[in-house]
């Protein structure tokens, strides 16, 4: 980082937020251009979410005790190979297509690597819905409660609007797999919603890398036959899964 995005980022901490605007003011010297390119980088670097007109800090999503939130903890981890696995997904973003893009930080990476514009974007998660919003695609956000450790939106609500929507493709992620369990979250709603997202789907890829193999969370929502393709880094030899099984596994 140069000068001046180690001093937006302290801005961060120090305010939560912050809006192109002001940052026009103290940086009178540089374009907007130059300054979205700073909130882009410290938005993959997973200390800001980018918004219309900024910028939040990720730890103004605070837990009550002070703890980082859970979801700034995963954004910083594994970028290398976050980036890695959402480049692989590019390819399956085609022009013209209904495409859902689930919550999570290795989809919010997919989202900042999409270009172009044509297709309609459905989420659930806020901070990838307002990073698509800047671009040229139609853009619907799913409703319902907001789990802050996601930054995503499930429940009834969410679930009565993909029952009325078509989606191409699904672009799906999960906290856990294990080859008896499947793919496992801990959340209910969250798993309801993501239940009905692959029923509705033509297309199901899964993005998730190797250190949530073999973890079985509460809920199951889907198991490799229900997926069309797993991109991942590496898999464990005793996870014992078939040709089949294998077959739809794309590895970085």
């Amino acid at each position: 980082m140069n000068d001046r995005q180690l001093q937006i980022k302290r801005m961060l901490e120090t305010a939560k937020e912050v809006h192109l605007q002001n940052l026009k003011q103290v940086f009178s010297d540089v374009s907007e251009m130059t300054l979205r390119r700073d909130l882009s980088l410290l938005e993959s670097e997973g200390f800001a979410i980018r918004t219309h007109g900024g910028a939040i800090s990720t730890n103004k999503l605070e837990l009550p005790d002070g703890e980082e939130n859970e979801y700034a903890k995963r954004a910083n981890e594994n970028i290398l190979l976050k980036t890695a696995i959402a480049t692989k997904a590019i390819k399956y973003i085609e022009r013209g297509r209904t495409i859902y893009l689930d919550a999570g930080s290795t989809i919010m990476t997919l989202a900042r690597l999409i270009e172009g514009e044509g297709c309609t974007f459905i989420t659930s998660a806020v901070n990838t819905a307002l990073k698509l919003s800047n671009t040229a695609h139609s853009v619907m956000q799913l409703g319902g409660q907001v789990n802050k450790n996601t930054l995503s939106c499930s429940g009834p609500d969410a679930i009565d609007m993909i029952e009325n929507i078509n989606i191409d493709l699904a672009i799906m992620s999960a906290s856990g797999f294990s080859a008896d369990r499947g793919f496992t979250i801990s959340n209910r709603y969250e798993s309801q919603l993501k239940k009905a997202i692959i029923r509705k789907a033509k297309k199901v890829i899964m993005l998730m890398d190797s250190s949530k193999v073999d973890k079985d969370l509460t809920f199951t929502f889907a198991f490799l036959e229900d997926i069309d393709c797993w991109i991942t880094d590496k898999l464990k030899n005793e996870l014992s899964l078939t040709r089949e099984m294998m077959d739809k596994i794309e590895l970085v």
